[in-house]
């Protein structure tokens, strides 16, 4: 199943995308996807209320298009999570995942403006696929009992200012990572069993229509079960919780391209979960 969320930033209602590409009203069964319908088994209920008919179709055309996701309670992101990107930057693949946090906030539509921040000169766009949580995971025995807690999959951009990461920092990286509207998500979050297998997954970055990135999720170091087994030893997951699983080469910071500038448009799409387009403007 695709998931999505329409309306005004702030005012978004649910909407699932059927098997013909007809949208259907999700309010009979949820007011949002949030971390209550996560936790308490929204998913299957929307498969019923989907299979049963009970859902009516709803027109969407000319509404905006929100992150698949209200407002999670953690965006967990992972660095240097593909052996190029690491080298691109000038390391190692790591011995065990680098975690960072990503403020929640980020979160934005998948045609929604980007924003540089005021003295930006640094600003860095990053395909990723991104997991979402779908049951709570604590101390998880094994990776093989990690897929089982996602909900599904989305198209990420995790949006860095490398100046702010990595010059200024202090020490860590969310100060470069947590600008306003430094994560479009969406335009769907994709249930695992439409998605398949999430370690065969290309996906590809474009900035004004030149390709910058192009890779597939197999290439990554850490698998998306490891990660999220790994995490559950440090940190309790919760339904609703959004994972950004790494980047692979091709960014501004390999010194290849240059950052981005106002007026620039930027494209990530991850293979079957969507394609974002979205403009850069100045704060």
């Amino acid at each position: 199943m695709k998931l999505m969320r329409v309306g005004p930033a702030g005012h978004e209602h649910p909407v699932l995308v059927g098997d013909d590409g007809r949208h259907h009203d999700l309010t009979p069964v949820t007011a949002d996807l949030d971390s209550k319908f996560f936790a308490t088994g929204g998913v299957a209920r929307v498969r019923a209320a989907y299979q049963s008919g009970r859902l009516p179709e709803v027109d969407v055309s000319g509404l905006r298009v929100g992150a698949p996701v209200a407002r999670p309670g953690v965006v967990l992101c992972i660095g240097m999570n593909y052996a190029a990107h690491a080298a691109e930057s000038g390391a190692a693949p790591p011995a065990e995942p680098v975690i960072f946090y990503k403020a929640p906030n980020t979160l934005v539509g998948p045609y929604d403006d980007v924003v540089i921040p005021r003295g930006s000169t640094r600003t860095d766009w990053e395909v990723e696929l991104a997991v979402v949580i779908g049951a709570r995971a604590r101390y998880l025995d094994t990776p093989d009992d990690a897929l089982t807690c996602v909900a599904g999959y989305a198209t990420s951009n995790d949006l860095s200012e490398r100046e702010f990461q990595l010059d200024r920092s202090g020490g860590q990286w969310s100060k470069g990572k947590s600008c306003e509207t430094f994560n479009p998500l969406g335009p769907w979050l994709v249930t695992p069993d439409e998605v398949g297998d999430p370690q065969d997954l290309p996906l590809r970055s474009w900035v004004n229509g030149e390709p910058r990135q192009d890779s597939s999720t197999k290439d990554m170091v850490f698998e998306v079960a490891h990660l999220v087994w790994h995490l559950s030893q440090f940190t309790v997951l919760e339904p609703g919780d959004v994972i950004n699983t790494g980047t692979p080469q091709g960014v501004a910071l390999s010194g290849r391209f240059g950052y981005l500038r106002p007026g620039d448009v930027v494209e990530v799409e991850v293979a079957g979960l969507g394609r974002q387009r979205n403009t850069c403007r100045q704060a």
